[in-house]
C-alpha cells in the first residue's frame, strides 16, 4: 500500500529545512554530555520548526494564510542561527558545526523569502 503524499513534500524549501533539522540533531547528538543536554534539546527542537511550519502552512487554502507560516519558518531559522552563534560563544557548538547551521539556515531563509515574494504576487 503506497503511503499519502503531502503537498510540501514537493517543496524544495521544505526538503533543505528536512536537512537542517537532520544537521541539528546530529551535532545536538554529539552534545552527548549530560552538562550540555539542554542545549542539544534547544537545538533538536528548534531545528524542526522551519520545516514543520513549512509544512503546517501548506495545508492552507489561501496562499495568505500560508505566507504566515512561511514568515514563521524563516524567523524560527534565523533564531536558530542566533542560537547557533550563541552556543559558539559558550563553547557548546565548534566553529565548522555553528558555520555548517548559519550556511543551512541562510540558504533556507533565502529560499523562503523567494517563496513568498511569490506567492504574494
Amino acid at each position: 500500500m503506497a503511503r499519502p503524499h503531502f503537498r510540501f513534500e514537493d517543496l524544495e524549501v521544505w526538503q533543505d529545512a528536512c536537512d537542517l533539522a537532520v544537521a541539528c540533531h546530529l551535532i545536538a547528538d554529539d552534545l552527548g554530555d549530560r552538562k550540555w543536554f539542554r542545549y542539544a534539546e534547544q537545538l533538536r527542537s528548534a531545528g524542526l520548526s522551519p520545516s514543520n511550519n513549512i509544512a503546517e502552512g501548506s495545508a492552507s487554502h489561501h496562499d495568505k494564510e500560508f505566507v504566515q507560516f512561511l514568515n514563521i519558518a524563516r524567523r524560527s531559522a534565523a533564531e536558530l542561527a542566533s542560537m547557533a552563534l550563541s552556543f559558539e560563544r559558550m563553547e557548546i557548538l565548534s566553529e565548522d558545526s555553528t558555520s555548517n547551521i548559519l550556511e543551512m539556515a541562510d540558504k533556507v531563509g533565502r529560499k523562503l523569502t523567494a517563496l513568498i515574494r511569490h506567492l504574494n504576487r
